[in-house]
């Protein structure tokens, strides 16, 4: 039985920042901090083989953390303005975009949660609804 198992969503979230064991477990903390407190509907999942994923009227972002950086994808990031620019990504395609954040940067609190609001906005406006 794997150590992750009857554990909730949030709890192996909690694992995996922990887990990360430098600067990227408070950067991804932070992050996450600001996914929960930006709607009081967000939902906190871990999927994908170990990622910590918030949803909100269908996935908004994915969090990570890499050699070097912690990684925010938005699922459909290029579908909505982002005035701030905050997406500084190599991704170009018609859906995705991501936010790299490197050891010592701050994050703009304002502007990630009018990002992360623009992102349930959209979700809440144009993605289909389960009924």
């Amino acid at each position: 039985m794997s150590e992750s198992a009857g554990k909730t969503p949030s709890e192996k979230v909690d694992d995996y920042i922990k887990g990360l064991g430098d600067w990227r477990s408070e950067t991804l903390e932070q992050v996450r901090q600001l996914m929960l407190s930006a709607d009081s509907e967000m939902i906190e999942e871990f999927k994908w083989m170990g990622s910590p994923v918030w949803e909100r009227g269908g996935l908004i972002a994915v969090g990570n953390g890499h050699k070097g950086k912690v990684k925010v994808t938005f699922a459909h990031g290029a579908k909505f303005p982002d005035p701030d620019k905050l997406f500084n990504g190599k991704d170009t395609g018609a859906t995705r975009r991501s936010i790299d954040i490197f050891e010592g940067e701050a994050l703009d609190k304002a502007a990630w949660t009018a990002l992360i609001q623009r992102a349930i906005t959209y979700n809440l406006t144009h993605l289909k609804k389960n009924s």
